[in-house]
């Protein structure tokens, strides 16, 4: 199983760290090029404005998207906002998900929080969440399942077919469930390469 983690900016080497203690060696993805033979891809938390703008220079935006139409992707905070279809402002995004997403919704950094959270389809009790700078989901379309909520209704996690978003960061704890839901998600795909279309 071949995953790749964006690695423009933001906390991608936590979830190499992840995968790593889960027998999976996760390449670092910067170019085009290094998209192909993967099954997979993470887009980390982060400033996603930087990422986007980055993602654009570096030409990777139509070779993710290429990438996207046979391979598994999971934006977590920052990357969550990337893979919205809508984000209320002007910037580069992916549009993968069909949502509506508010960014840092939670406020600023001295407003980061931790909560225990329950997910759907996730066994093993509930998953610490660490939000920092978080963003939320304030409106999903019709093909996108909600897997978490937060109390006063944010919805903070979803999936949309072979694409997952999470808008905390699974990454910055020592639990790999998430990380281990991703690769399930990969090992049930129909088409497992993600090479890019050329």
């Amino acid at each position: 199983m071949n995953i790749g983690v964006l690695a423009l900016q933001g906390d991608f080497e936590e979830h190499r760290i992840c995968l790593r203690r889960l027998g999976v060696d996760a390449r670092e993805v910067r170019l085009p090029s290094e998209l192909n033979e993967l099954n997979g891809l993470i887009i980390p938390g982060g400033e996603s404005t930087t990422i986007g703008k980055l993602a654009t220079d570096y030409c990777l935006v139509e070779p993710i998207l290429d990438f996207a139409k046979s391979g598994v992707v999971w934006g977590t905070c920052g990357g969550l906002v990337l893979m919205a279809k809508d984000v209320g402002m002007s910037q580069p995004t992916l549009g993968l998900i069909d949502m509506t997403v508010e960014r840092n919704a939670f406020g600023r950094q001295v407003d980061s929080f931790e909560e225990n959270l329950e997910i759907e389809n996730l066994h093993g009790g509930p998953f610490r969440g660490v939000f920092i700078r978080a963003p939320r989901v304030i409106r999903v379309g019709p093909g996108v399942q909600i897997l978490c909520k937060l109390e006063d209704g944010s919805i903070v996690a979803v999936r949309q077919g072979r694409f997952l978003a999470t808008s905390f960061h699974p990454e910055l704890t020592n639990d790999s469930r998430l990380h281990e839901y991703f690769l399930e998600m990969i090992s049930k795909t129909d088409q497992p390469s993600g090479t890019p279309q050329h």
